[in-house]
């Protein structure tokens, strides 16, 4: 009993998502070892991918506990401190940054790299929470609270947007969802949304006008050089008799763009002998995976596929869990997220005050939106994002500030005050 009570003592606030925490940290521990094989393969150490995730699981889960013992009221006042730092961080990341994949996100840390991103979408969702609870009136939320979030939204989602288009849109997702939770009118939700369409089809034909094809960035070696040509052949790489001019600056950000604007897009049939498996080799793979995969899987550690696609521990690891568990498995795990919103959604419902309810809301829209895309991208239902599943891809910041988000919903549930329940007759 004394051990029972001592359990209870640490793991505190909702148990339904401490089940669900669990549950999907053990998928990962699997999927991380069963999908790194190629990883373990080259370095010789197939223990530790999987070593090192789970450690970082560890340390997750100790901050989780930390986090849930703060009362959630303290959260509110750490708003303008945590804004102020992500607008450092999403800054110096561009000067100082680690470049992944043509990409600056990440601040190296020693043993942890830093992804200020992470720690920026956090404190969106805390922003505004903050602005919503604050602006609450009987009749709904002051028209002033549009204005004010639209402005702390613009200046983190801008900063994050250049390097990373896919994360400054799931943060523009959740930021509607809560403001049409928080009772922003129908009004400007609307008239937000209208702007977003036009600015999207603006921002989507620039890309196709001025983004450069992987085709088109490239040229034979045997064409005569002009004076303009110089230059492209002064920033081109050779690769296979070619040269593929490389584009510096946005630029560069938006040819990647329009390569995969252009493959979602593609409906055209093409036979498998003439498919370019180099050039879209994480899809296909991920298609094979999980078309072989059958109802039941081929089980545990038992995937064809994560020895020939790249990076199948992070981005595509869902379509790894799709080959080894089949529909059944890979069901069970969107089934998890799902559970965790609805679950989320009866803490926040049972919270007398905005905040904690807005704030626990909104992390759980984060976590469980960035899975559905990354669920969307493995299956082909949305282009390459490059979002890792959340608690289950192999990670360094995302999966710590996951568990903190997790740690920031259970201290809602502990901490918050309840509502009275209405006495029956």
């Amino acid at each position: 009993m004394e051990k029972f009570k001592k359990l209870q003592h640490i793991f505190k606030g909702d148990r339904i998502i401490w089940i669900v925490f669990f549950l999907l940290c053990v998928v990962s521990v699997i999927e991380v070892y069963s999908s790194s094989a190629r990883l373990g393969y080259r370095s010789g150490n197939y223990w530790w991918a999987p070593a090192y995730h789970t450690v970082l699981l560890l340390v997750g889960t100790f901050f989780m506990v930390v986090t849930l013992n703060i009362p959630c009221r303290y959260f509110k006042v750490t708003t303008p401190v945590m804004f102020l730092l992500s607008i450092v961080l999403l800054v110096l990341v561009y000067f100082i940054g680690t470049k992944e994949n043509d990409a600056a996100r990440w601040i190296r840390l020693g043993f942890i790299p830093l992804q200020p991103s992470e720690i920026a979408k956090g404190t969106l969702v805390l922003t505004t929470a903050h602005i919503l609870s604050q602006l609450q009136t009987p009749d709904g939320v002051s028209n002033s609270a549009f204005k004010y979030i639209i402005i702390t939204s613009s200046i983190l989602i801008g900063l994050v947007f250049p390097e990373n288009f896919s994360t400054a849109a799931l943060m523009g997702i959740v930021v509607f969802i809560m403001m049409f939770i928080g009772r922003v009118s129908i009004k400007q939700l609307f008239g937000l949304t209208a702007f977003v369409i036009v600015t999207g089809a603006i921002v989507t034909s620039l890309v196709m006008l001025v983004g450069k094809s992987s085709a088109e960035r490239t040229i034979t070696t045997n064409v005569q050089k002009t004076d303009g040509q110089e230059y492209a052949a002064a920033n081109a790489a050779e690769e296979d008799g070619t040269k593929v001019i490389k584009r510096g600056g946005i630029l560069h950000r938006m040819d990647l763009w329009k390569d995969r604007i252009e493959t979602f897009l593609n409906t055209e049939k093409v036979p498998p002998e003439e498919y370019d498996m180099e050039k879209h080799e994480q899809e296909a793979r991920a298609y094979i995976a999980i078309a072989s995969s059958d109802i039941v899987g081929r089980g545990p550690g038992r995937s064809v596929q994560r020895d020939l696609l790249p990076l199948a521990f992070s981005d595509f690891i869902y379509a790894i869990i799709f080959e080894e568990f089949g529909l059944f498995g890979a069901t069970v795990v969107a089934f998890l997220y799902i559970v965790l919103l609805f679950r989320t959604g009866i803490i926040a419902h049972q919270c007398e005050n905005t905040f904690p309810a807005l704030l626990a809301m909104g992390l759980a829209l984060m976590i469980v939106v960035q899975a559905l895309f990354n669920m969307a991208v493995a299956v082909g239902l949305a282009p390459v994002t490059g979002q890792p599943l959340p608690f289950i891809s192999k990670g360094g910041t995302s999966c710590i500030i996951n568990c903190i988000y997790i740690g920031v919903i259970l201290s809602v549930s502990r901490t918050a005050k309840k509502r009275m329940k209405k006495a029956t007759a």
